[in-house]
C-alpha cells in the first residue's frame, strides 16, 4: 500500500492534525497522496506536507512558496503541464512523473521525528516498488535522501547526500538536491539555477 487516508499511526501527527483541523476547517488536514502518473519514470521525494501548503489543499507542494519553484521547473523540463499547481482540481498535470513526500502528514514544526518517518517509510518502500527499472528520484534534502535509502534497505553510510550527487542505487539511480524551502532559496543556499541543473539532468536520464 503506497497510500491510507485514513492512517493514524503516529499518535503525535494524527492529534496535531486534529488541532489544525479545528482552526482551519476547509482544509484538507490527512495524509497527503503522491500526485502525478502511477507508472512514472521520475518520482520527486520531499520531506512533509506544509502547513498552508500540501496540508491545505490536499496536493503535494501545492499552495505554499516550496511548491512555486518546483513547479515552474517541472514545467520548463517537460514534466508538468503548466508552471503553477493552485489546488488540487485544478487542471495541471504530471507528464511521467510523480511526487511523494517521506512523510505523508503535516508534523508540527515542519520537524517530523524519527519514528514517525519510519513509520511511513513503508508507504514509501511501496512506492518506490512501482518504479520501473530505468527509473530516476529525486530526493529533495537530507531527510527524503536518507529514507529512500532506508526504504529500499540499503546502508545509509553507502550513500551521502550531496546537493546535485547521483547515486546508483540498484534498479534505479537517485538524485540530490537540496530542498526547494524559503529558507534554502532565501539565503542562496539553492539557487533557481542550481535547482535548474539537477532538473536538467533528471531530463537527461530519462531521455
Amino acid at each position: 500500500m503506497i497510500f491510507d487516508r485514513d492512517c493514524r499511526a503516529c499518535p503525535r501527527l494524527a492529534t496535531f492534525l486534529d488541532e489544525v483541523g479545528e482552526r482551519y476547517p476547509d482544509y484538507y488536514c490527512g495524509p497527503v497522496p503522491p500526485f502525478g502518473a502511477a507508472d512514472a519514470q521520475f518520482l520527486i521525494v520531499g520531506l512533509a506536507p506544509g502547513m498552508h501548503g500540501a496540508n491545505r489543499t490536499g496536493r503535494p507542494f501545492t499552495g505554499d512558496y516550496a511548491g512555486v519553484l518546483l513547479y515552474e521547473t517541472l514545467h520548463k523540463y517537460g514534466f508538468s503541464s503548466a508552471p503553477k499547481s493552485e489546488s488540487a482540481d485544478d487542471d495541471l498535470e504530471l507528464l511521467d512523473c510523480r511526487i511523494t513526500n517521506a512523510v505523508k502528514c503535516l508534523p508540527p514544526d515542519n520537524k517530523p521525528v524519527g519514528a514517525e518517518i519510519n513509520t511511513c517509510n513503508g508507504f514509501l518502500a511501496a512506492e518506490l516498488a512501482t518504479l520501473p527499472a530505468d527509473g530516476i528520484v529525486l530526493a529533495l534534502g537530507g531527510i527524503a535522501h536518507r529514507a529512500v535509502v532506508k526504504a529500499l534497505g540499503l546502508r545509509q553510510a553507502d550513500f551521502k547526500f550531496a546537493h546535485a550527487a547521483l547515486h546508483d542505487i540498484g534498479d534505479f539511480r537517485m538524485l540530490d538536491s537540496y530542498h526547494c524551502s524559503r529558507y534554502n532559496t532565501n539565503t542562496g543556499r539553492l539557487t533557481a539555477d542550481m535547482f535548474s541543473d539537477v532538473f536538467r539532468q533528471a531530463r537527461s536520464l530519462i531521455d
